[in-house]
């Protein structure tokens, strides 16, 4: 299969550059395998992922080997629809490979705790004020990579609150989002003698998490963009580059004061205070910006002899087009680098932009707005930087 050998290849890439980290490997073989079988995702993604790797069996009851109870909780988790179903069902998987588990968000240079699992009193997690400048979690932030060391390393007041664990190892796991540090996750081996924690297991579900809670955001944010309306009672104003180009940060504590913040929402009303205790339930992960490494492309103006409903009709179109052709950007990075330096991008991407093409003609192929070009011109504009000829021979012009 041509996934085994993509990933055999990143294998062996990394053996020959120590600098390539095992997370990348994964990250990569993830990327390929949901841009080519997402209709098959949960189970043709893990074991793509687990064969990479070679892990050993691991004895368990009914025979269930590592590989098996990893395809598990990765199906889990790639069977959430929500932000919350998904974190939810990350943590509650990572205690089948560790003793307790903690994840807390990042905002800033401060960590806020959401959900803990193993713990004496998993509530005394939540809204915990967690250092996250110093010690290993700080590494962790720092670098974006998994950290493991002592516990002492964790911040002075985790420690008296939560108490080390009983070999004194821990585990801090970014949760990456669009190469951003979005949320830690805390593991040990727990407080009682022979508890588990391992690390290579850990690693790989917090980064099918992140892989999954971009794909369900992009396809809900897509999905929102190209929904039709059925009235328009006003037209809005198109929204400038700038606007257009913007994104909000990840933030899912966005209308919830921690406890050791609550001075802040002292004058909430009671409306206010309800939905912060739904948001601090269910937080609303909004997703950084994509990575560019150009200027976005300004937004076309639309003219102004549309009526204000063809005009938004429009408007959608080509955000829709901009939004399919960030997703074959950001889930291809690698080998948009390598075609716009070889000059045959269309070849090396030819199945994903014939299926986002398919996707906007399904949409808007028959609308007033097909004839605008929308999709092609975010290929040339925003795929190929402006230059048509990076795209290829082969690129239907």
């Amino acid at each position: 299969m041509a996934e085994i050998t993509a990933v055999s290849r990143l294998l062996i890439t990394q053996q020959k550059m120590p600098e390539i980290t095992t997370q990348e490997v994964v990250e990569k073989a993830v990327s390929q395998v949901i841009e080519s079988h997402r209709a098959q995702l949960q189970d043709q993604l893990v074991r793509r992922v687990l064969e990479a790797l070679e892990l050993e069996p691991a004895s368990g009851a009914r025979g269930e080997t590592t590989a098996d109870a990893l395809l598990k909780s990765v199906a889990a988790i790639y069977s959430g629809s929500t932000q919350k179903e998904i974190l939810r069902t990350l943590l509650d998987n990572t205690v089948r490979y560790s003793g307790r588990a903690a994840l807390f968000i990042v905002k800033g240079n401060a960590g806020t705790g959401w959900q803990g699992r193993g713990f004496a009193n998993n509530e005394d997690v939540k809204d915990f004020a967690l250092d996250i400048t110093n010690g290993i979690a700080g590494r962790a932030v720092q670098s974006r990579t998994v950290f493991a060391g002592s516990a002492a390393g964790m911040d002075s007041n985790f420690k008296v609150r939560f108490h080390t664990p009983q070999d004194d190892r821990a585990i801090v796991l970014p949760l990456l989002l669009k190469d951003k540090v979005a949320a830690l996750v805390y593991a040990d081996a727990g407080i009682e003698p022979g508890g588990p924690l391992d690390a290579a297991a850990l690693e790989l579900l917090v980064v099918a998490t992140g892989a999954w809670l971009e794909v369900n955001a992009l396809r809900k944010q897509a999905h929102k963009e190209g929904q039709p309306e059925a009235a328009v009672e006003k037209p809005q104003p198109a929204p400038s580059p700038v606007q257009a180009a913007a994104a909000p940060s990840f933030d899912p504590f966005a209308s919830h004061a921690p406890m050791h913040a609550a001075a802040a929402v002292a004058s909430a009303t009671a409306t206010e205070q309800s939905t912060a205790v739904a948001a601090s339930e269910a937080p609303a992960i909004e997703l950084p910006a994509l990575p560019v490494t150009e200027a976005p492309p300004a937004e076309v103006a639309v003219s102004s002899e549309f009526s204000p409903e063809d005009a938004d009709l429009h408007r959608k179109a080509q955000r829709f087009a901009r939004l399919l052709v960030d997703e074959i950007k950001l889930y291809n990075q690698s080998k948009v680098a390598e075609g716009r330096e070889a000059r045959d991008l269309y070849d090396r991407l030819r199945e994903d932009i014939e299926k986002s093409r398919a996707t906007y003609d399904k949409r808007y192929g028959t609308t007033v707005a097909a004839s605008a070009g929308y999709f092609q011109n975010e290929l040339i504009q925003n795929l190929a930087g402006g230059d048509p000829s990076v795209l290829g021979a082969n690129f239907p012009l």
